[in-house]
């Protein structure tokens, strides 16, 4: 089958960071044209990103739409409508601690941080980042909590960071992966020396196989958009899977067809062929 001649798809889902928006964080208005097109035609759009529920407010403005996201590498279901948490898995305190320990072994001077999540993206009640004091930041967050190491890993996370700067992080990742077989899932987003932990199974897959079952979508008929090793489970679920030419090549190797770039509109363009 060419791409071309490809089915309408009945769900859209993709990436935010190099995939959805542009270098300068922004979704293009080709691409939100494209977007607007697929949603008045009453096809569910989704997010699927590795951003906690508290960092999807700029895209929803930027969109001027409120969908259904994935975040935290499919740990959360979140409504971005509604700001309510649908659902959350979480790694527990004794695999925290396990993790923790395995990382600072196998990774010398590694800092470690947590994700964590309440009922809605801006619970005040619920402290939603925390990192140790030998946590480097990959990128700006401007709502960071430094506590003490044992405060990262005493509450349950949806995810857990392990930062080691001036490393790579799939270097990070071939080091740590055999040791922790299958007590967590591990992935990167990035190449600066950051690896993301997860509970066993809970990838962006995961997280979007339940979005499809509680919108009566089968995942043949979705189209989803990434650009990263942490895009590979769902590029792979799908019934088409785009990767940006932008894209690690581990995620190139796992779509059906590579695009244009996150910074040419590499979604709206595969969008176009069924909603201009």
């Amino acid at each position: 089958m060419t791409h071309q001649h490809l089915p309408k798809p009945k769900m859209v889902a993709t990436d935010v960071d190099g995939t959805l928006i542009d270098p300068a964080e922004r979704v293009s208005p080709r691409t939100k044209a494209a977007i607007e097109s697929l949603i008045t035609d009453g096809v569910p759009f989704v997010l699927a990103t590795g951003r906690p529920p508290r960092w999807v407010d700029p895209i929803v403005d930027d969109l001027g739409y409120a969908p259904l996201c994935v975040c935290g590498n499919g740990a959360v279901i979140y409504d971005s409508a509604a700001d309510r948490v649908l659902s959350s898995r979480t790694l527990d305190v004794p695999t925290l601690s396990w993790l923790a320990e395995l990382a600072e072994r196998t990774l010398p001077g590694c800092g470690l941080a947590a994700e964590r999540v309440g009922v809605s993206a801006h619970d005040a009640v619920t402290p939603q980042f925390v990192s140790s004091p030998l946590y480097e930041h990959a990128w700006l967050n401007p709502d960071d909590t430094d506590v003490d190491r044992e405060e990262v890993i005493d509450t349950p996370a949806i995810k857990l960071l392990i930062r080691l700067a001036g490393a790579r992080s799939s270097q990070m990742r071939a080091a740590l992966a055999p040791l922790i077989g299958e007590r967590a899932d591990i992935t990167y987003s990035t190449e600066h020396g950051l690896i993301e932990l997860s509970a066993p199974g809970i990838n962006k897959a995961a997280g979007l196989t339940v979005v499809a079952q509680h919108l009566g979508v089968e995942a043949a008929n979705i189209i989803a958009f990434g650009d990263m090793p942490n895009d590979v489970p769902m590029l792979r679920m799908v019934g088409h899977g785009v990767a940006m030419s932008n894209a690690h090549e581990e995620a190139k190797a796992a779509a059906d067809e590579i695009t244009e770039s996150n910074s040419d509109d590499g979604v709206a363009r595969v969008l176009e062929r069924w909603w201009v």
